[in-house]
């Protein structure tokens, strides 16, 4: 597995420094999204070629991480180039850094490279398992893993539809938005849950439970709900604070009837 590090290196902070410098030329710091979707896609395939476990079981795997890395990052891909104005979290942090934040978001970059070694060690441990075929763990995981995709893909379907009808400061509450303040967080993490289950079977696979929960830690405390609902009070105001008060953060749930204390 150490010897798998190496080639996985320039991989993993290569593409976020290529990201950096599109974002030196174009002044749009939100094209690390994209380079941190097909980073970590292109480690479970990278993964996939050079492990030592099993063929059939590298390859299930490969295959799947590569598929979850691709659509994620040409649906970001595609929704940046689509969008006139850099992501608003990415806004925020240029009035945080003052006047010269290149250096910044070089360290911010590179460090989305860092966290992706350990977001990728489901594969690298799965397609390190020397145990013969592929056990039930990977399908029971991968299942889980489909099914994260598949909310995630309907939740960010249901966003787009309610963007193209919505007038100004309006909350989408269609769907899964109705259940959840952020269902594509939630099916992002249900996704780590499942790729980690499908990496099971070595007695070290439980180091793979660390994706998940690095997963969960930044996508609720870090990267993920904490700039997106500040950036939504800034651009929303009272209509966000009511969300917030009947919708669970993260976790799909019947919309509360009541403000919470």
């Amino acid at each position: 597995m150490t010897g798998a590090l190496v080639p996985a290196l320039p991989l993993a902070l290569g593409l976020p420094f290529l990201a950096w410098l599109v974002y030196l030329r174009t002044d749009r710091a939100d094209w690390i999204d994209v380079a941190w979707a097909f980073s970590l896609g292109g480690l479970a395939v990278l993964y996939a070629w050079t492990g030592q476990g099993d063929p059939w079981r590298r390859l299930v795997l490969g295959a799947a991480g590569g598929a979850w890395g691709f659509r994620l990052g040409l649906h970001l891909a595609l929704r940046v180039a689509g969008s006139a104005r850099e992501d608003g979290r990415y806004a925020h942090l240029r009035a945080l850094w003052g006047p010269r934040p290149h250096l910044p978001f070089l360290g911010f970059f590179l460090l989305q490279g860092v966290l992706n070694l350990v977001l990728s060690l489901p594969f690298l441990l799965g397609a390190s398992d020397p145990a013969p075929g592929i056990p039930g763990w990977t399908w029971a995981g991968l299942a889980l893993a489909l099914a994260g995709v598949a909310g995630e893909w309907t939740a960010d379907a249901q966003l787009k539809a309610f963007k193209a009808a919505a007038g100004p400061g309006q909350v989408c509450r269609r769907g899964l938005w109705g259940w959840s303040r952020h269902p594509n967080y939630f099916f992002e993490w249900l996704t780590w849950a499942g790729f980690a289950v499908a990496a099971q079977g070595a007695p070290l696979a439980v180091a793979a439970f660390l994706a998940p929960a690095l997963m969960f830690l930044l996508l609720t405390r870090v990267t993920g709900i904490p700039p997106t609902e500040a950036q939504a009070l800034r651009s929303r105001g009272e209509a966000y604070r009511a969300y917030q008060a009947a919708v669970s953060a993260f976790l799909p749930l019947p919309p509360f009837r009541e403000p919470r204390p």
